[in-house]
């Protein structure tokens, strides 16, 4: 396949990132790496949308120092950002509604209907506009296409929307604001994508945790990637749930021979390293991340 007819895929994390971590990181790296090796799909961008303040999970710290984290987690990555739209609603969003979100917000950028799994589209998607010569599928001055691609779009997406906002303020431009004159793009599929871990494909399998119909649309209008943990049977798990039996074609697991020390790193381990001192604490996070973090006093006591 050629690089246009590929499909170009955005990764979306949702989670609390609590703090977020090196392995959160590198699920987006790995994930990236394996979409690639596919030979189907050229990931262009991912994107970090922590969980909003109101969502009931104990010894969940402030949106302000998660963001802040986030961002200081990501801050030398030419292609993951992070988004504060979650955290700035009046009440916690599903992980539907955050999908939504950006699928529409592509589509105010782009001025078209994003592909989902199951039903490519033939519309153009997001590309060089045709008025100019040059094509964003050279590889020039060694910069990706994908980082070409990513740049072209965030700085679309900064006219709306919050990307790569300064480090202690957070603000947003008005949603309705005129973006211009819409251009013509050369046909591009783009496709966002859920990116998670085994665990957060194991909670569909919970009665009564998730929305039947939400799932249906998380599931089979957008698709999962998911990185496994080490050890575990996403077959097993995909098996117990009719949503996700049904939708097993939607949903890409990302394989690999050789088990990596970052797959069990965790927030729930990185808060207790950071409670008992534990000198570990230095693999689980950044150093960035470790400094604010003892700056702001955060995770130091056992609530928190």
């Amino acid at each position: 396949m050629t690089e246009t007819t590929k499909t170009h895929v955005i990764l979306l994390s949702c989670g609390s990132f609590n703090p977020i971590t090196r392995g959160h990181i590198h699920m987006f790296e790995k994930a990236r790496d394996y979409l690639h090796k596919t030979g189907r799909f050229i990931v262009i961008g991912g994107i970090i949308s922590p969980v909003h303040d109101s969502y009931s999970k104990p010894g969940l710290v402030s949106s302000r120092h998660r963001l802040t984290m986030c961002q200081l987690a990501v801050q030398s990555s030419d292609w993951i950002r992070v988004d504060p739209w979650e955290c700035y609603q009046d009440t916690w969003q599903t992980t539907c509604s955050v999908l939504e979100h950006h699928r529409d917000l592509m589509k105010r950028v782009t001025g078209c209907i994003l592909s989902n799994v199951n039903t490519p589209s033939t519309t153009p998607v997001i590309g060089q506009p045709q008025n100019e010569t040059s094509t964003i599928y050279q590889n020039t001055a060694n910069k990706s296409v994908a980082i070409k691609l990513w740049g072209k779009m965030s700085e679309s997406l900064g006219k709306i929307c919050c990307v790569r906002p300064h480090m202690e303020r957070f603000t947003f431009v008005d949603e309705n604001a005129n973006l211009g004159t819409a251009m013509r793009y050369e046909e591009i599929e783009l496709r966002i994508l859920l990116l998670c871990g085994s665990d957060l494909l194991e909670s569909f399998c919970i009665p009564g945790l998730w929305n039947e119909s939400d799932m249906e649309v998380i599931v089979g209008d957008f698709g999962i990637v998911v990185v496994p943990r080490d050890g575990v049977d996403t077959e097993r798990i995909m098996n117990h749930s009719s949503v996700l039996r049904k939708h097993k074609d939607s949903i890409i697991v990302v394989k690999d021979e050789i088990d990596h020390p970052m797959s069990v790193v965790s927030s729930t381990k990185s808060r207790l390293a950071l409670q008992h001192g534990d000198g570990h604490v230095v693999d689980y996070l950044s150093q960035p991340v470790i400094d604010y973090i003892l700056q702001s006093q955060l995770y130091i006591n056992a609530s928190g």
